[in-house]
């Protein structure tokens, strides 16, 4: 699916050792399933500084919020994602078992000093939709519990208003 850049000296520290020293995959994986998204069906492996997430999600906003998750992670800098989606489409009328989709790529943001989420809401879907801030808070639970609390550095993802 695509590469994701993340800044490696902002994020969740989840091991013991520096801030350059990425957590273990199994570190990871563990935080990644403690946020209870659905991704029992997804493995981490960790190459340097980079996280691969592989396997299978149900749906896009669940493949989002677990390259996030993993990316604001201390030590980490990219997600690389294998991750395919079930096509529910694809089961109309048919009963296809296993049939995936190509996910898409998700539109992140990452959060400058002095952002809120209200300024990011306008920045990313136009003047006078401040208020649809809450909708970037909800698209990034339960990674953020309140929206007052977002730091330089951390990756959101940015729903489509669709």
């Amino acid at each position: 699916m695509g590469l994701f850049d993340f800044i490696k000296s902002a994020g969740k520290a989840l091991g013991i050792g520096g801030d350059d020293e990425a957590p273990s995959a199994d570190a990871l994986k563990k935080e990644l399933d403690s946020h209870g998204l659905g991704t029992e069906n997804v493995s981490i492996e960790v190459d340097g500084d980079k996280a691969i997430i592989k396997g299978d999600v149900a749906d896009q906003t669940i493949l989002e919020k677990a390259i996030v998750a993993v990316g604001n992670t201390l030590g980490i800098s990219k997600v690389e994602s294998d991750v395919k989606i079930a096509d529910a489409t694809a089961a109309v009328g048919e009963a296809i078992a296993g049939a995936t989709a190509a996910p898409k790529d998700p539109v992140l943001y990452t959060v400058k000093k002095g952002d809120t989420l209200w300024a990011i809401a306008v920045a990313n879907y136009g003047k006078g939709k401040g208020n649809k801030y809450n909708e970037i808070f909800e698209a990034n639970r339960p990674m953020l519990s309140d929206p007052d609390k977002i730091y330089p550095g951390q990756v959101l993802r940015i729903p489509d208003l669709g």
